[in-house]
Parts: C-alpha cells; structure tokens; sequence
C-alpha cells in the first residue's frame, strides 16, 4: 500500500484501489483501445486519471472473438484444431499441441519419437516468432519504431518457414493427435539454420539499439515493478516472474515432449521491472536459437511421424479427463478437457497466462503510472485478448 502524503492531490488508496469521487472535477475518465497501437490486441483500458498520472485502471475484453471453449463442445475432436489456433492468434502452436496432447492421453495414443522432435522445433519457433512480434512492440511502445520494423521482418522469414512446412503462414493445424502431418521438405532444415543466421544478427543491433538506450533505460527502469512476493499472489508466470528471480519454468520443472534431452538453463533477472523483463525475453530469443539448433542436430533423421488412427469423423475418445502444460512466451499455458465418451469434448478449458497478467496484475501495477507509459507497461506484460475472453 502507497502511503500517502498530507494534502496529496491523489485519492486515498484502499486495498491496493483508489476512493475518488468522479463528479468533484478533480478526476477524469478516459479509454485506451480497442483501437488503439498502445493496446495489445483488440482490448481497452478504461483508465481514471489525476492530471497525467493513473489512479484507476479496469480491463475490457470482448472485442475479438471469443467463445472457443464453448464453441469446441458443438465440434468432433479434429474439427477442433481450426478453432484453438484463434485462442492466441501470434503463438497458436501451443494450443495444437495441447489439445493434441490432451486427446492423445485420453485415447492412450503414443506418438512416435520423430514427432516428438518435430513438435520440439515447432514450438521454439513458434516461442522465437511470437518474442519477434513482441519486442517490436515493446520497442515502438517508447517511440522506437525502427525496432519494429526490423523484428516485423525477421518474424516475415520464419512464417516463410511455417508455411513451407505447415501451409499456412498464422494458423497451421499442424500438429495433431498422433503427431504431425508432414515431415521437412526437402531442404527445409538448411533454410531454417540460414534463417536463424540472420535472425541472431540482427538481435545483435536490436539488443545495442534498445537496451543501451538512455532514453529507454529512463523510461523502462522502475516502470511495472514485480516483487517476488507477487508471483504466486497474482498468478504470475513466465517471462514476468522469472525477471523478479523466481526460478520456473515448465519445460525444466515438468519437462515434456524431448525438453528433457536439451541442454540449457531456465532464464533469470534481479528486477521485474520494464526494463528487466525486456533483458529476460531478448536472452530467451537467443536460447530458443541455440535449441532450435540442438534439435536440428540430436533429432532421427528419419522414422515415422504419425500414428495411424481410426476414421476420426467418427472417432469417440474414452470417458475420462485430464489437464496438459506448456511453457509458452508468456508463460504456464494449460488445456483441460474432459470427455463423456462421445464424439466431442464434454469441456474444454484453457490456461493462458494473459488472464492474470492482463487484467489483475495490469490493474495493480497501472495505479500512480503516468498516461505515456501505460503502453510500454501493458507491452512489457506480453498479453494477447483472446486467452482472456475464450
């Protein structure tokens, strides 16, 4: 709790919330987004301010499509994958893999070992794909939009890659219960190490432009400060914790798919601020390379990458239930579904980190931020509107 000084122009904080009467005149209400380039996504901040300074800050969802979770229960199990890649439209092979994942448990569906491998390299590139698009954000959010438009064009070359492999180049549906659906074309591997040659380059000038930058420092520094404490209190996952020096992450602690067969180690700041979560994101950049690169290396170079399975238009999963995770950009992203025997889910549901970070922890850390930087912080979060409004 702030304490507050005698005769302070702001109200008195209750709880962590502001008492003010709007009708005094002292106050003013205004929006930020949905339309907004300082949002993340199609979301809005309705934000009480005192001069330029916030003193009540509300998140609203619901101006994107939503409803997935509901939807999934009106559609077989294969007629699924087009609708969980919407629940996070930048990262959505996370969500492949774990509705595959969960169905694959239920049905008691081994997937082969080449498979696991290439589900591996799907999701780092899709982890240093989905940390391209945010960096430029973070970057244009303080006025750098030179950051943007270069990390804007790597992410251009590793959807080139996805859509030689998958088809598409956003939503690929390509990972499914009992594996993937195709294997590399050829040459693919040697386009992705180039890629990742030039990806690592010009991280190299991002990283010189944007973190030695004295006005970013000033305005990234102190800006959103999570302590310890915080983590388990609000949800906390991720990237956002993990600069405040808690040691976790998924694919350590509960290693799954072949994490365990890699060699590196989980990410760690000193200071959960602006600033310190942008130094944290940049080396997982680089970590998600060298991963990409152990793969390339330790993976079969051949052997069969999918299961054979029934008709699956008219394939009935088991009764039964289960919750499978994954350490996604921002964090634990989880799916539970349960089954009733039928062709389709009796419930899904799904853990994204957004949830917390975008509405009670974005709410906390906004109260005393000054109007200009609720942009930078809300970026500096790493949040996407659809894992919220599901």
């Amino acid at each position: 709790m702030v304490k507050e000084k005698e005769n302070s122009k702001f109200p008195p904080l209750v709880d962590g919330k502001s008492r003010y009467d709007l009708s005094s005149g002292k106050y003013l209400r205004v929006w930020q987004g949905p339309q907004h380039p300082g949002i993340t996504g199609n979301m809005s901040l309705e934000l009480t301010i005192c001069g330029d300074e916030i003193i009540d800050c509300k998140t609203h969802v619901g101006y994107l499509h939503r409803g997935f979770e509901k939807l999934m229960e009106r559609r077989k199990y294969i007629q699924c994958f087009p609708v969980v890649c919407r629940i996070c439209v930048p990262e959505p092979d996370f969500n492949e893999y774990l509705f595959a994942a969960c169905t694959e448990e239920l049905a008691g569906i081994q997937i082969p070992e080449q498979a696991e491998w290439i589900r591996t390299l799907n999701l780092e590139m899709a982890r240093l794909t989905s940390f391209l698009m945010w960096i430029g954000g973070q970057a244009g959010s303080f006025g750098m939009g030179t950051i943007g438009q270069w990390t804007v064009t790597l992410r251009d070359y590793m959807l080139d890659l996805f859509e030689e492999l998958t088809g598409g180049r956003i939503y690929h549906m390509y990972m499914l219960p009992g594996g993937v659906r195709a294997d590399f074309p050829p040459g693919w591997i040697n386009k992705l190490l180039d890629t990742l040659k030039t990806v690592e380059k010009t991280l190299d000038d991002v990283e010189l432009a944007m973190m030695h930058n004295a006005v970013f420092k000033m305005r990234a520094k102190g800006l959103g400060i999570i302590t310890p404490d915080m983590v388990d209190k609000y949800g906390i996952t991720g990237p956002n914790a993990r600069a405040a020096g808690v040691k976790r992450d998924i694919r350590k602690d509960s290693p799954y798919l072949v994490y365990d067969k890699l060699d590196f180690d989980v990410v760690t700041g000193t200071k959960s601020d602006a600033y310190g979560r942008c130094e944290v994101r940049i080396r997982e950049m680089y970590q998600s390379i060298d991963l990409i690169r152990q793969i390339v290396e330790k993976m079969p170079k051949e052997g069969p990458f999918f299961t054979k399975l029934p008709n699956v238009l008219h394939w009935r999963i088991p009764a039964g239930h289960t919750y499978k995770r994954a350490e996604c950009t921002r964090g634990e992203y989880g799916f539970y579904v349960q089954s009733d025997g039928s062709d389709k889910p009796r419930r899904t549901y799904v853990r994204g980190p957004s949830y917390t970070h975008a509405v009670a922890l974005m709410e906390h850390l906004a109260i005393r931020t000054n109007i200009a930087d609720t942009a930078g912080l809300m970026v500096s979060l790493h949040t996407y509107p659809p894992e919220i409004e599901r």
